[in-house]
């Protein structure tokens, strides 16, 4: 192993970078032990830890909305699987892009995010992609509120169900939505043990719910041949791929916070080659299994009801027997609340935690990340797919590949994937650039953004467009945000900076 005496950084044979010895730098005040570098010894995640990982997260009722909403806005399920499945494997590009620094230097996302935003600029892209991540965890929770609100509605009858509605919705769903709140604040508060015992046997319950409903939808609908038979809509012309691009946008945005923060779990991979082949193994084949049953169960909902039923939690609460409606929504809960806690509360508790890393542990950043995604209103957000697929995955999804755009260019292109280790953690070294922000990245960051979403025209944006003459690029959203804020960065950066 190479050593340098100096600052105690080693390089193994396999590439990845090891601080020993954190000294020199344990007493500044960008640093705390949950964003340290992860030590060798601690790097033990094999090939079938990313796959189960990515099982876990792929794995949920938001995954299975983001199919049936296709179908509801008029695809056929052809249609909505094709999409979904070229959306995961264009994402996975930058995935695995971003993912390299957290394998070869042991490094959270916002600390990889230091070597091109600056020491404290890096806090723009951290709480960009943690104020996202606290609105799937509002999602994902409301979701789990509609469960337990079913469940409680099938044993106690119309009182429950019927309840007087308090802005908007029954005050019983209200209380079931902050009971499962608070659920999760309490496995949170017990540290990521437990989050990891849950995940270990609760993901994969969601899959057989999921199986099972389809089973169901099958034999009511007579098997196969009336729902394949379903027409598209949109038919395969003009109609269609008007929606199909904004619609691929939408799913590459699905996991557009993913594709930024992986180097949060990346870090504790053994090698370059398992965190890789665990990924491409995971992601694209769980979204496409998950997008098969729900684009087959949704378009089976129109053979049997005459209109699109999207919500899985909706459409289990048909089911006659209440022990079926019962089974299937524990399931949901469950799952749910093991996919929320992985994939939206880990990337935020590190996000929030880089912007005050001694005053804010990593538990304390998952209460702050469930406080915002109260705040957020996320019974809004998925109330209209055209709203949680254009508006809602399409905005923010834009936004963070300009990001993305950024450290893919300055890792890969200026960097050459070298980074200074130590350096990431101190005020006025190599990454504190001016008073500890690099202009080049947030100029880059707002020029890509603008370009990716200035357009915006769907929802709650005007027809014509926030920006009118940008709107022709809104369809494209996620790769222009890409693809300018990485030829800005690189255009600003000059060639002898190496970040």
């Amino acid at each position: 192993m190479a050593l340098d005496s100096a600052t105690q950084v080693t390089a193994d044979p396999d590439g990845r970078v090891e601080l020993r010895d954190h000294s020199a730098i344990a007493d500044s005040p960008h640093y705390n032990p949950e964003l340290a570098p992860v030590p060798l010894e601690r790097r033990t995640w094999t090939t079938y830890n990313f796959f189960a990982l990515w099982v876990g997260m792929a794995t949920n009722i938001p995954s299975y909305l983001l199919a049936a909403g296709l179908v509801a806005i008029g695809m056929n399920w052809l249609q909505a699987f094709l999409t979904i499945t070229l959306g995961n494997i264009i994402v996975l590009g930058p995935m695995l892009l971003n993912s390299h620094a957290g394998t070869k230097y042991g490094i959270p996302f916002p600390v990889f995010a230091r070597a091109f935003y600056g020491v404290r600029g890096a806090n723009l892209a951290a709480l960009l992609r943690a104020f996202v991540a606290c609105g799937w965890f509002g999602i994902q929770t409301w979701v789990g509120g509609q469960a337990i609100h079913g469940i409680v509605g099938k044993l106690a009858g119309t009182g429950w169900s019927g309840a007087p509605v308090v802005a908007g919705q029954p005050w019983t769903l209200w209380f079931s939505f902050f009971a499962f709140w608070l659920l999760q604040m309490a496995i949170i508060w017990r540290g990521m043990d437990a989050v990891r015992v849950l995940e270990n046997w609760a993901a994969p319950l969601v899959a057989l719910g999921l199986m099972a409903l389809t089973g169901w939808v099958l034999i009511k609908a007579g098997g196969l041949g009336p729902i394949l038979a379903e027409p598209s809509k949109l038919g395969w012309g003009l109609d269609f791929w008007k929606v199909f691009v904004p619609s691929l946008m939408g799913m590459i945005a699905f996991w557009a916070t993913l594709s930024l923060n992986m180097p949060d779990f990346t870090r504790f991979g053994g090698s370059q080659r398992k965190q890789v082949l665990g990924q491409v193994l995971g992601l694209p084949t769980t979204m496409s299994f998950i997008a098969l049953l729900s684009v087959v169960t949704t378009s089976g909902t129109v053979v049997l009801y005459g209109e699109a039923i999207w919500d899985p939690v909706a459409l289990t609460a048909k089911f006659e027997s209440p022990v079926a409606v019962v089974i299937g929504l524990v399931m949901v809960i469950l799952a749910t609340i093991s996919t929320n806690l992985a994939a939206n509360v880990v990337s935020p508790s590190y996000d929030f935690s880089n912007a005050l890393p001694k005053l804010i542990s990593f538990r304390v950043g998952g209460l702050i990340t469930g406080v915002i995604g109260i705040v957020i209103m996320p019974w809004r957000l998925i109330t209209d797919p055209n709203i949680y697929i254009f508006a809602w995955l399409g905005f923010y999804g834009g936004l963070l590949a300009a990001v993305a755009g950024v450290l893919v260019g300055g890792y890969w292109v200026h960097a050459r994937t070298k980074l200074d280790l130590p350096e990431l953690y101190v005020a006025g070294g190599r990454y504190w650039f001016k008073a500890g922000w690099n202009w080049r990245a947030v100029v880059a960051t707002l020029v890509g953004s603008v370009l990716a979403v200035g357009g915006a025209y769907n929802g709650p944006f005007p027809a014509d467009g926030l920006i009118p003459f940008l709107k022709p690029l809104y369809d494209y959203n996620w790769v222009v945000g890409l693809v300018g804020g990485m030829l800005v960065y690189l255009a600003l950066t000059p060639r002898r900076e190496n970040a």
